[in-house]
């Protein structure tokens, strides 16, 4: 059974990637309606209306929050411009409703793809709109071909902006060294697993090994009393970090358990209830479809959960 979960979870992944099944779902009216009920348990929602409302309540509930506007890799300046635009629209927003809440992007959403330059100028727009809110932007990860492009446009920014954080993959081999650097930066380190598909001998498969290179990481960060996000849904994972949380004993701004919207949701609220600082993350928009197929990666049996959503089945 393992074996066929990890043979379709590697199936997803590739179709998440798949930019024709991407284009013929959003070019697809009624598919893309019919299947966006599979979305909707992850996502904040299509409008960035939509997912403030569900971002301040569940700051009523204790919990503080993340916003992204999804998307990656546009073809053109003027899409890289109107994504910046709308991520200073989310700075905003946060502003304007008093929520508890991140900005977090991908910097191929915002140009880097096209131009160093462009990709740079963006982030600085969205990190001076942020910091009249005190607002966090996290970097986020993407592929492999990217990982030193997004290092080197986080490291030249942080220069020039201290609200500004990065996601680290743990289990790219590349990690141990990036994270020797980054950890001389003060800004928040994220720490993730990673989901990308990458060539072989690049990474670390999911496993014990991951798990323990994961907490070293994590280990390291709390220990030095850097800020971090444990960003994983992995409960042993959680529950070891509490741990270590018990006995650096780091300032409650420095650490902080995150969990995607829709996954696992009772952990999160259990870290939430025992007193740890705890971050809901919410994506948003139309390009869902990656972010559908990759949820679902993170374990196929939500295939058939994806299927009663879509059906209405209860």
């Amino acid at each position: 059974m393992d074996k066929l979960l990890n043979a379709g979870a590697q199936a997803l992944r590739k179709a998440a990637l798949n930019q024709e099944a991407k284009d013929f779902l959003l070019g697809n009216e009624v598919l893309f309606k019919t299947v966006r009920k599979a979305a909707d348990r992850y996502i904040g929602g299509e409008t960035l209306a939509e997912t403030t409302e569900k971002v301040a309540q569940e700051n009523k509930n204790g919990f503080k929050c993340s916003i992204e506007f999804m998307g990656e890799n546009v073809k053109s300046e003027e899409e890289a411009n109107e994504a910046t635009a709308e991520f200073v629209n989310i700075c905003q927003a946060i502003i304007d409703k008093n929520l508890f809440s991140t900005v977090s992007l991908d910097l191929s959403h915002i140009g880097l793809g096209i131009s160093r330059d462009l990709g740079a100028n963006n982030l600085n727009k969205i990190c001076v709109a942020a910091a009249t809110g005190n607002i966090e932007v996290i970097i986020s990860a993407e592929g492999t071909d990217q990982t030193d492009h997004v290092i080197e446009t986080y490291k030249n920014a942080s220069k020039s902006h201290d609200n500004l954080a990065i996601t680290l993959q743990a289990y790219l081999h590349r990690t141990q060294d990036d994270f020797q650097e980054l950890i001389k930066e003060p800004g928040r380190i994220r720490i993730v697993k990673g989901a990308f598909e990458t060539a072989e001998g690049l990474s670390i498969p999911r496993g014990e090994l991951l798990n323990d290179t994961y907490l070293g990481y994590v280990d390291r960060l709390l220990s030095a009393q850097h800020k971090c996000s444990i960003a994983t849904h992995h409960h042993q994972i959680q529950q070891e970090v509490k741990k270590l949380i018990d006995q650096y004993k780091p300032e409650k701004s420095f650490y902080e358990f995150e969990s995607l919207y829709g996954i696992q949701t009772q952990q999160l609220t259990a870290l939430k209830d025992e007193g740890y600082v705890t971050k809901m993350y919410f994506v948003y928009g139309r390009e869902w479809y990656l972010y559908l197929c990759n949820r679902i990666a993170e374990y196929p049996m939500n295939l058939f959960q994806a299927l009663a959503d879509i059906v209405g089945a209860e």
